[in-house]
């Protein structure tokens, strides 16, 4: 029995920003550190700032006046934005840079009075923060049912944008039923879709040709974790999503010849670690790692948090 990891894997760019902000933010003034929402989907990462000294609230009355607050990896409304210039809240922006991204096509789109439909997950915090940058004149699908069953106010002057962490396959069949029924419908000019989602559904399509198991680290509450499980399961392998490795069942890799393993772009890799030491001591397999994969982008911190 062997083991394969998927190259890449887990922590991205914006990921890291994310973790680097909350981190710098504690070392220069002190804890409490307050974080809007998990500032990334993942119960180690989030149990371990906390034990440090943040403390993550889901609204901002929670947050006394004056404090630091910190804006998660997933991005806020414009909203919430005004929301803590009112309340006097020093605040530093852990939104990905990608999510970012989205939101200014958004304000470009609305600004040239398109519509702008959204495909998207409905109650994701990265959905709320995106639909959250207009008014209105926006609309959210998830399926090409959706689609079917939209309707605009202005269909000649439409334009659409995606969450960044979804399915590329399940992505590309909305917008494709999206150009069908409104042939006039624009896109943005470059993919929403990250070029770390891109990636680890690609390593995992991969390593699901090899394996007939594979087990994807990562929080349930991750979206981009639960979409690469429902890429290998899409392939006809079976696949799990595991938190830790006490998770593992060793029903689970009993009989298995080749166990594939992945983890999310917010999962650490200690946890990785310890999911394949956990299966080792299962099974007694060895270890095969993929080609190393540099996906060479990193994301700079705000001025004020990137000295030491």
């Amino acid at each position: 029995m062997e083991i394969i990891l998927a190259n890449p894997r887990g922590f991205c760019a914006g990921v890291e920003r994310a973790i680097a902000i909350v981190e710098r933010a504690l070392e220069k003034f002190g804890a409490p550190i307050y974080v809007r929402h998990e500032v990334v989907h993942n119960k180690f990462v989030c149990d371990d700032l906390r034990a440090k000294g943040a403390v993550f609230i889901e609204e901002l009355d929670e947050v006394p006046s004056g404090s630091t607050v910190i804006f998660s990896a997933h991005g806020v409304s414009k909203a919430v934005r005004a929301d803590a210039e009112a309340r006097g809240l020093k605040v530093f922006d852990a939104t990905c840079p990608l999510v970012t991204k989205v939101h200014v096509e958004v304000g470009k789109m609305r600004n040239q009075t398109r519509e702008v439909v959204m495909i998207g997950h409905k109650g994701h915090p990265e959905v709320e923060g995106t639909m959250g940058q207009s008014e209105g004149g926006m609309y959210l699908v998830e399926t090409a049912d959706d689609v079917q069953k939209l309707q605009v106010q202005h269909p000649d002057s439409l334009s659409f944008v995606t969450q960044t962490t979804l399915s590329v396959d399940d992505a590309t069949q909305v917008i494709e039923t999206l150009r069908a029924r409104f042939p006039d419908i624009q896109g943005p000019k470059k993919d929403d879709i990250c070029y770390a989602t891109q990636n680890r559904q690609d390593a995992v399509k991969a390593l699901a040709e090899q394996c007939d198991l594979v087990i994807v680290v990562g929080s349930p509450n991750s979206s981009n974790s639960r979409r690469l499980k429902e890429v290998a399961l899409g392939k006809g392998v079976v696949a799990f999503l595991v938190d830790g490795p006490v998770e593992v069942k060793p029903e689970w890799v009993r009989g298995k010849k080749s166990i594939g393993i992945s983890a999310g772009a917010s999962a650490p890799e200690v946890l990785v670690k310890q999911v394949v030491e956990r299966i080792s001591e299962l099974t007694g397999a060895s270890i095969t790692r993929s080609p190393s994969v540099d996906e060479g982008v990193s994301f700079p911190l705000p001025k004020e948090l990137a000295g030491r």
